[in-house]
């Protein structure tokens, strides 16, 4: 059912897929997010190879990692299995992304998507071989573990799906306590 203008007026209109504007946010994030990591990395990988730049004493540095595992290095011998997991993670993303009805939800789910495929995009190309690659890592808090932009887009993306979850707003914008004929709103 449709109001005037086009407005939905039924919920399950909006859980097939997502208005053309909150999609090309989510795209528009998710390639941004990609992008900038993809360029930072490079960057690291000419400006930072033998040496670490103190920014903020050394509180804050951009020193240049090389790291097979996860956050502090963990499951290093278990590099295939990110890459599997990633994939995993960039193919739900892709999928659910079919249903968003809020705009923070589009700009988590775009985050979230920039930075497995980031990440994800280090695990297949680079050294030593495809499927084990290295992750590029370069911006380091004193003691805490060195990561990337890709890493800040999935932490960015996990607080606003906090937020979104803590709010009670549905992937499809909708709350549970909303009226069956209440649109889905993009505003939320």
């Amino acid at each position: 059912m449709q109001a005037a203008r086009g407005a939905s007026l039924s919920p399950s209109d909006h859980t097939s897929s997502p208005s053309k504007g909150l999609w090309s946010l989510f795209a528009a994030v998710a390639l941004a997010g990609y992008l900038a990591d993809q360029a930072t990395k490079a960057w690291a990988l000419a400006a930072l190879e033998d040496r670490s730049v103190p920014v903020i004493g050394d509180w804050f540095t951009l020193r240049l990692v090389f790291n097979p595992g996860a956050a502090f290095s963990t499951g290093t011998e278990y590099t295939i299995v990110f890459t599997g997991l990633s994939m995993v993670a960039t193919a739900v993303v892709l999928v659910i992304s079919r249903r968003i009805g809020s705009r923070l939800w589009a700009f988590g789910l775009g985050a979230l998507l920039a930075g497995v495929v980031g990440n994800l995009t280090d695990r297949l190309l680079r050294d030593p071989e495809p499927f084990r690659g290295h992750v590029i890592d370069f911006l380091s808090f004193g003691s805490f573990p060195v990561f990337n932009l890709a890493d800040v887009c999935i932490n960015v993306a996990a607080g606003v799906i906090i937020v979104q979850s803590l709010r009670g707003i549905a992937l499809d914008g909708t709350r549970p306590d909303d009226e069956p004929t209440q649109p889905a709103g993009e505003g939320r």
